[in-house]
């Protein structure tokens, strides 16, 4: 089955284009790993496959239906779930309600202004379980803005995670992590079962070809190679790319 099919898709801000008929396949259940230079336009493919942007060209297809010109928060409803290059929390609230709005924004209740979150039981057990699976669970009452960046890109998965998402897109993970850090959400994202297919951005090549099935390499918003592991780092067009060879 068909998780993810990105066809023919194309973007550009003004004369700039950032993507550029792109084609992407991603199998359920499968580990794909988006890389290419900076300005490769990685982001911005995430961007539209999330509906965050909308293509000037080309379609998006999630688990066969055509979601092209669905809104992003309808995206989520449907099991489509992100994490972001920058982390995008709220500081000031405990790491517990950051997972409990998460959940909020696929309840009913976010139409009503007057919910008192934490008299909802059901979410609160939901994101407890959540921080719970990323090794949080007991700084849950702790302000986020008292934790580490490492925890912090952690609730952020905790985040996506707690919305049972079946496409999964990340956003490199590992950036800006310690040695430490990395390897404990490398062990949390080797965790997730293959019944979430996952999508990641990363520039930490050691750690994202561990955890990749395929791979697909983006130059100035085009692929350019898209393989296994093994085929991609023979090609010569990734050598060229990221050496200049």
């Amino acid at each position: 089955m068909i998780a993810l099919a990105v066809d023919g898709l194309n973007k550009s801000f003004g004369g700039l284009r950032v993507t550029s008929d792109v084609r992407l396949v991603v199998e359920a259940g499968e580990r794909r790993l988006i890389i290419g230079p900076n300005g490769a336009g990685k982001t911005t493919l995430f961007n539209l496959i999330t509906g965050e942007l909308s293509p000037d060209s080309g379609s998006v297809a999630l688990f066969g239906r055509n979601i092209t010109r669905l809104a992003s928060r309808k995206r989520a409803h449907l099991g489509m779930a992100r994490t972001y290059q920058i982390i995008t929390l709220f500081p000031r609230d405990t790491i517990l309600h950051n997972v409990m709005l998460a959940l909020l924004g696929l309840s009913r209740l976010r139409w009503n202004p007057l919910t008192a979150l934490y008299s909802q039981r059901p979410i609160m057990t939901r994101a407890r379980a959540a921080l719970g699976r990323v090794g949080l669970e007991h700084l849950a009452d702790r302000p986020l803005a008292e934790t580490s960046y490492g925890e912090k890109r952690r609730v952020e998965i905790a985040m996506a995670l707690a919305q049972e998402p079946r496409v999964l897109l990340l956003d490199e993970p590992f950036a800006g992590l310690s040695i430490d850090e990395r390897a404990d959400v490398r062990a949390l994202l080797k965790a997730i079962p293959r019944d979430v297919t996952v999508v990641m951005i990363e520039h930490d090549m050691d750690i994202a070809l561990e955890l990749a099935d395929r791979i697909t390499l983006l130059h100035f918003g085009q692929v350019v190679v898209e393989g296994t592991r093994a085929e991609v780092v023979a090609d010569r067009r990734t050598r060229e790319v990221y050496l200049g060879e």
